[in-house]
This record gives structure tokens, C-alpha cells and sequence, in this order.
């Protein structure tokens, strides 16, 4: 598959192009929608990316870091849910890797699913803790293929990192799972062939893309929100190039088309769908964009089914109901 090829499935008429994604996930996954509860433990970030409302330079966010107890109690609300994976996900600073292991461990021991991690990039020896503790994948998104626009937008940071990062959590035994922005300034379609192929080269796990969607209090407010059909013909080529991974309708779709972004994502060839189990008082403060969408369960079924596709969320909760995990 190369870049010329790629070029060509992003230009094909949509209708066609999505009923070639919906066989090609019918064929290799089937018709069943991963529900992963997703838990922000906190909106601490020490980075100053461009796009992002967590970035260290906007003051007017209220910070906040969930205890352990408000974290497994979040735990146990998605779990009851029925969810089958949890998500961890923070902004990036220095955790004490410890704190976070143990609580990994814990996870692990009272719920038995597995554990995604979404908190930036760490030490190795971090990640390999981690990793020890319990934590089965871990989601790092390198949001464009482009090094220069990369760096542009990662102040200090480079694309090179980004990815060696994936490699080392790789290497580590964990499923990766990496992503990357549509609409971003000056990205084209040939960026996002050369996305499509790096997500390919590293044989990722899972793959979250989703439309810009600007923050109100970062230097890029004022850009235009990501196409929302560009997305959906991304998600479609992806099911196509990468048959083996998990594909989110992610919320920043849902943001932008609220009544049928994440159904849409599905009939496009998305197979994950992540409410958020965040205590609903801290949810204002991860405003990694504005307007972010709550993702509940109800609408998570609602998505699943007019898309016409299945979940086991109504399995699980009766088997998770018969007695408390705590």
C-alpha cells in the first residue's frame, strides 16, 4: 500500500467508500462495539501544545487530580456499566509512577479488565512499571505524520519522540494504540496518507482520530473546527489499511456533530465507542477543546443501536450486579 493508493481510497465517493469499511470490519470484526470507560484522573499537563486547553500556560483551568478513592469509585460506576476496558487518561506531568502503579494493581485485582493508559510520554523504566503492574495497552497519539508541523505545534518536542515512545511501549509487551488530528493548519491530503501509513508501519493496536476542534483558551482558537465528512472518509481507509485494529468513533466527532457523530463513526468502520465515567463535577475542568461532548451510556446505545450493530453491556451488568466487586 502506498501513499498514490491511500489517495485514491480518501477521493472515493463516500457512500461507496464506507460500505467497503462496514464489509471490511463485518468481515474481521464482526458486528460487536467495544464500550471502554473512560476516567480523566486528572488535568495536569506540563506541555504547552498548541490546540490543547490542558496546555501548563492556560490559567483559567481549574486544575484537579482525582484521590484513589475518587478514582475506584469511578471504577466501580463503569464497571456496573458494563464496560470492558478502562481507560485511565490525564494530562502529561510527573506522576509519582508508584501512586499510579498501585492503582493500576488495584484496578486490576478488584475488577479484572483490562487497563488502558493515556498519560503522555515517561521514562522507560515508568512505562515498564507500569506495564508490571497491571496495564495491558497504552494510547499515545502522535497527531500528525508531519515532523515540522509536529514541532510547531509540540513546542520542545519532536516526532521522533513521539514515535519512539510507541516503539519502546511496543517492546515493553504493550498493545499500542497512537492517533492524529484532522483540519489541523496546513495539513493536506497528503499528510494524512502519510498518517495513515505510519500508524500502519508501527502496527498499532488501535487508532483515534478525530476533527479539530478549537479551545478557546489556547493560541489556536481561532482556527476552524476539522471537517467532519474528511473524518469519517479517514476512519473508512483506516478499516481498510489496518483490518486488525480497534477504530473509536471518538468524542471530538461527537463534539462536532452531536446527534450522529458517533453513529456515524460506526457505520464509517469504527468499532469503540468511550463514555465518560469522569465525577461529573470535574468533567468542566478537562476542556481539552470546547464544547466537548458528555458521551453517555445512553447515548453509547443509541449510537450501537442505529447503526445496527451489538454490544454485551446488558450481559455484563447482570453479571456484575449479582455482588459488589469492593
Amino acid at each position: 500500500m502506498t501513499e498514490h493508493d491511500i489517495l485514491e481510497l480518501l477521493r472515493l465517493p463516500l457512500p461507496k467508500l464506507q460500505a467497503l469499511a462496514s464489509e471490511e470490519r463485518s468481515k474481521g470484526k464482526g458486528s460487536h462495539v467495544f464500550v471502554r470507560g473512560l476516567l480523566e484522573f486528572s488535568s495536569l499537563c506540563h506541555r504547552n501544545c498548541l490546540y490543547c486547553g490542558l496546555r501548563k500556560q492556560n490559567t483559567r483551568l481549574e486544575r484537579y487530580t482525582l484521590t484513589r478513592e475518587q478514582l475506584l469509585s469511578a471504577a466501580e460506576a463503569a464497571y456496573r456499566a458494563g464496560v470492558d476496558t478502562f481507560v485511565l487518561q490525564s494530562g502529561e506531568w510527573d506522576h509519582d509512577p508508584k501512586k499510579l502503579a498501585d492503582c493500576i494493581t488495584t484496578l486490576k485485582e478488584r475488577f479484572g479488565l483490562p487497563v488502558t493508559l493515556s498519560v503522555g510520554e515517561h521514562k522507560r523504566e515508568d512505562y515498564a512499571l507500569w506495564r508490571r503492574a497491571g496495564a495491558d495497552r497504552y494510547l499515545i497519539k502522535h497527531e500528525t505524520a508531519s515532523p515540522e508541523l509536529y514541532a510547531r505545534l509540540h513546542p520542545g518536542y519532536t516526532l521522533e519522540e513521539r514515535v519512539g515512545a510507541l516503539r519502546t511501549l511496543a517492546e515493553l509487551g504493550y498493545e499500542t494504540g497512537s492517533g492524529f488530528i484532522i483540519g489541523l493548519p496546513g495539513q493536506t491530503l497528503e499528510l494524512l496518507a502519510r498518517d495513515i501509513l505510519l500508524v500502519r508501519n508501527l502496527h498499532v493496536a488501535m487508532c483515534g482520530v478525530g476533527p479539530f476542534v478549537p479551545q478557546s483558551a489556547t493560541p489556536m482558537a481561532k482556527v476552524p473546527a476539522g471537517n467532519v465528512e474528511l473524518t469519517l472518509r479517514v476512519i473508512s481507509v483506516l478499516r481498510l489499511i489496518l483490518p486488525w485494529a480497534n477504530l473509536p468513533a471518538t468524542t471530538a466527532l461527537a463534539s462536532l456533530s452531536p446527534v450522529q457523530g458517533q453513529r456515524d463513526g460506526l457505520l464509517a468502520g469504527a468499532n469503540v465507542l468511550m463514555p465518560s465515567f469522569t465525577p461529573q463535577e470535574r468533567r468542566k475542568s478537562y476542556t481539552i477543546y470546547d464544547n466537548k461532548a458528555q458521551v453517555t451510556m445512553q447515548a453509547v446505545r443509541e449510537a450501537i443501536a442505529q447503526a445496527g450493530l451489538a454490544h454485551t453491556l446488558d450481559e455484563a451488568m447482570a453479571a456484575r450486579t449479582q455482588g459488589s466487586a469492593l
